[in-house]
Parts: structure tokens; C-alpha cells; sequence
């Protein structure tokens, strides 16, 4: 089973990045029959980073907080996308076969049209022809994603049947793989957490930050003595994430009862998290004083993924008359 998943290089890692696929990812090293290529998306990340010096950095601190986290690069392939160009040789091959209706029902670019962003691109636009050939390229069978990420893995499917179509059996169907308890991760304010919204708890973030975005988190004006709905109570929510399951379970019965207040709640929150993350964030701080070490865990990861890249690329030149 090979399993394929990318992240951006947008921002500090928050615990909606760590819950929906960060730690989807490094649990995933420990599965025998499987086959990990993780890379951080360096390419999709120009649509909207365009400072070269940022990006690079952006990019190096993204790997040191997956190795950091416990991604182990001798049991997967984690690289750079830009060190495999044959990905957007792909792409363009794809974008030949592709329809425009497709993209043009992506929710993303409707998304964007329907808000009228400024800086609507051709990337944007063509964004998913790019992330069905990272998908296809490495024949992944599983991608995990999240919940807003689902449609772009169906439209690699719909890719892959198109040139299956035309050239002849080429490409796997990939499927893929959501974990519904963290589809979506709420953040301090009670919206999806994103960096885009503003509402983020950062795992990597400073003691004194941390406990500054945990107690920024809004509740409503119930007392201590209250009983307190579960299913609203983000800091709550979010420790049920952290906790085991019977701790988690306990806690939320003393909620619902009444007893338990706010402060406490965001109190045990801070706490667990600097615990939970104890030891990625002393090792993160090891990584920054190792940037040789980081670079060459990169390259060695892109060594293994060119390999499988070319063997696909080689038959899709083939099969296309190339």
C-alpha cells in the first residue's frame, strides 16, 4: 500500500495541521505493508508565496517540525516537491486530457471567484491538474487528507480515468482517507482552525504565546457551577483530542454535570499541550542548529521519490508518443 500526502509550506504548524494530517502522517511509518511519500509542497505554495529567502525558510522549517513530530526519513520518502520536477512535466501532460469543467467545479477556484480574491492565476486555477500528478506519479493508492482537500483527490481519480481511457491502463485509482474525528478541528473563535482565519494554536509556539492563543479560545458566559454542552466546549473539544480516551470521557461527564469552569478548562489545556509536545518542541530546538542535517534528509527523500517518478513519467511518455 503506498501512501501519498503533501503539506504546504503557508505557516507555523497548529493543532489543526497536527490532528487532520500531521499525525495521520507519522503514524502511518509504523504501518508494515506500507509505503510513505510525504513532500512538502513547495510548488503548490507559490499561488500564494512569492518571496524566494520566505519560502526556502518556510520550507526548512516545515521539515525540521515533521522530523521533530517523529517522522522517520529511513522508513519514508520525505522531500521537497520541487526536487522531483518530473511531477510538473506530469501535470502539463494531464492538463491535455483534463476538462475545463472540471476545474472549474473545484471548490477552491469557485471559492475564490465567488469572493473575488485578488491574484486569481492560471496556478490557481490549474492547481488540481498539479495535485493529481503528485498522487499519480508515485501510483499512490491512499491519500490522506482533509475534509476540504477530498475533492482534489477525485479529481485525480477523474484524471487518471481520462488517460486511462485514451492511452491505455496507466494510472491506479487512488482513494482517499479522512478521519472523520478530526475532519474539522475548530479553532480559538469556533471556525475551522487556519491560519488564514486567524484562530490558531501553534505546537511549536512559545510558552507564553501558547498560553496566550489557548486563553484567547471563546466560551460562552455559563459559570463555573454550570452544566456546559460537550459538543460546543472548544477547549474541550480540543483536549478530547489529547487525552486518552478515559480521561477524555471523565472530563467531559464533569462538564456536562457542571463543577467545571472555563479557566480550568483552558488551564488543563496549556498544560497538556505543553506536555503532549514536550518532547518534539526540545527536539525542534536540537534541528535548528542542524540545517546540514535537514538538507539531506530532503535530498535523500527526493532520491527515492525521482526513482518511482521517472519509472511513471518514463511510461507516460511512452504511451503518449514523447
Amino acid at each position: 500500500m503506498r501512501i501519498l500526502s503533501g503539506m504546504q509550506p503557508s505557516g507555523n504548524p497548529h493543532l489543526g495541521n497536527y490532528l487532520g494530517a500531521m499525525r495521520q502522517h507519522v503514524a502511518m511509518q509504523d504501518v508494515k505493508c506500507a509505503q510513505c511519500y510525504y513532500f512538502i509542497a513547495n510548488y503548490h505554495a507559490l499561488t500564494t508565496l512569492r518571496d524566494g529567502p520566505t519560502l526556502r525558510e518556510k520550507t526548512r522549517e516545515l521539515a525540521m517540525d515533521y522530523l521533530a513530530l517523529g517522522l522517520d526519513p529511513n522508513r519514508v520518502a520525505f522531500f521537497r516537491q520541487s526536487d522531483v520536477p518530473e511531477v510538473t512535466e506530469l501535470a502539463w501532460i494531464l492538463d491535455t486530457v483534463t476538462p475545463m469543467g472540471l476545474l472549474e467545479r473545484a471548490h477552491a477556484w469557485k471559492d475564490a471567484k465567488h469572493k473575488g480574491k485578488k491574484g486569481e492565476t492560471v496556478g490557481l486555477f490549474n492547481y488540481p491538474v498539479l495535485m493529481a500528478a503528485d498522487i499519480l506519479i508515485y501510483q499512490s493508492d491512499v491519500v490522506p487528507v482533509g475534509q476540504d482537500q477530498k475533492q482534489h483527490v477525485e479529481i485525480a481519480r477523474d484524471i487518471a480515468i481520462a488517460f486511462n481511457n485514451i492511452y491505455g491502463e496507466t494510472f491506479k485509482m487512488p482513494d482517499v482517507q479522512i478521519k472523520k474525528e478530526v475532519a474539522t478541528v475548530p479553532g480559538t473563535d469556533g471556525q475551522k482552525m487556519s491560519k488564514s482565519y486567524g484562530n490558531v494554536i501553534e505546537i511549536f509556539a512559545t510558552a507564553d504565546l501558547l498560553k496566550k492563543q489557548v486563553f484567547s479560545i471563546k466560551t460562552d458566559s455559563k459559570g463555573v457551577a454550570e452544566p456546559k454542552d460537550p459538543t460546543t466546549c472548544i477547549p474541550l473539544i480540543l483536549l478530547a483530542h489529547l487525552l486518552e480516551k478515559n480521561a477524555a470521557a471523565e472530563l467531559e461527564k464533569n462538564v456536562a454535570s457542571g463543577g467545571v469552569g472555563y479557566a480550568e478548562l483552558k488551564t488543563k489545556l496549556f498544560e497538556t499541550l505543553l506536555e503532549y509536545f514536550g518532547e518534539a518542541r526540545e527536539k525542534r530546538l536540537e534541528l535548528e542548529q542542524k540545517p546540514d542535517f535537514v538538507e539531506d534528509v530532503l535530498l535523500a527523500g527526493a532520491k527515492k521519490a525521482r526513482k518511482l517518478a521517472r519509472e511513471t513519467l518514463d511510461e507516460v511518455r511512452r504511451k503518449s508518443g514523447l
